[in-house]
């Protein structure tokens, strides 16, 4: 009732939000400040305001009250500890994550994995969000990270873009085509033309979309060529719908990570999909540096 009479500087609006009646507020509130032995309204006709004491006592108690309310939240979400709510970018999800599943399904059958697509990062105080999967170069406050691989990318396009009269046969070839990057993003393909002595300004046409999926998706198309994690892309690689026209490594300085929450207790599935995530990106990584040695 302090709180809500506090905020609302009104001992009426507070009744409507708690739905009792404004003499139950007031009678309330006469007694804490009883209790507490000082002043923390100063009423003025209809019209309530904090005194330097309640000032003080007012963000304890919001403090309180959030630390309630998100252990309420965290209580009501978790009562299956094997079950997990995992946030992760889209294209890592469906190129990477989801056709290794039935690995992890193997070793855990009892651990039951909840996974939501999204771009931005998650507000864990506030959210029934376990874990989550971060693009970008870490250090993000308030979360423990696990580094689970670093991003390198590669042009990649549809295999018609490998003859014709525009085909490419240099990395220098790629500016007569339409390049294609995320929107906010551009300096990847700066940062990767400067590497093959050419610059951005020399480039045909430029194209941006919101997503990595959405990029590959148009590169794949026949739209224009795209910059991509060759690991991500390996399917359709692998199935012609993609072609990787050069031997070329750009590292972008990012990286995937496995976050949550700093200093949390992990549950029983917590810990096994951080086990088994880390396990299992370790093994591809050696898998395709093994490739490459061949």
């Amino acid at each position: 009732m302090f709180e809500a009479a506090a905020r609302h500087g009104s001992f009426n609006k507070a009744a409507e939000e708690l739905c009792v009646t404004p003499s139950a507020v007031s009678h309330q509130l006469k007694s804490l400040e009883e209790f507490l032995g000082l002043k923390l309204f100063r009423r003025e006709k209809r019209q309530v305001y904090l005194t330097s004491s309640g000032e003080r006592y007012l963000g304890s108690v919001q403090m309180a009250l959030d630390e309630l309310e998100s252990a309420t939240r965290r209580m009501m979400t978790s009562t299956n500890t094997s079950a997990v709510n995992i946030s992760v970018a889209p294209f890592f999800l469906t190129r990477w994550l989801v056709p290794r599943i039935t690995r992890f399904q193997e070793r855990y059958p009892d651990v039951e994995l909840r996974f939501s697509s999204t771009m931005g990062y998650i507000d864990f105080e506030h959210s029934d969000t376990d874990m989550a999967v971060y693009y970008g170069r870490g250090n993000w406050e308030g979360v423990e990270e696990h580094l689970l691989r670093n991003i390198v990318q590669t042009p990649v396009c549809a295999p018609s873009f490998l003859e014709g009269p525009k085909a490419l046969q240099t990395p220098q070839d790629v500016v007569k085509h339409t390049l294609i990057y995320i929107t906010g993003r551009r300096h990847e393909w700066n940062r990767a033309l400067r590497e093959i002595g050419v610059s951005l300004s020399d480039a045909t046409r430029t194209m941006s979309f919101s997503s990595t999926s959405l990029a590959v998706s148009a590169a794949t198309e026949g739209i224009g060529i795209a910059l991509a994690d060759r690991v991500l892309v390996e399917r359709e690689i692998e199935s012609g719908k993609l072609a990787a026209p050069f031997d070329l490594a750009f590292d972008t300085q990012n990286a995937f990570y496995l976050v949550y929450k700093k200093n949390r207790a992990l549950t029983y599935g917590m810990g096994a999909f951080r086990d088994w995530i880390i396990e299992e990106m370790q093994m591809d990584i050696a898998a395709h540096a093994g490739g490459k040695q061949e």
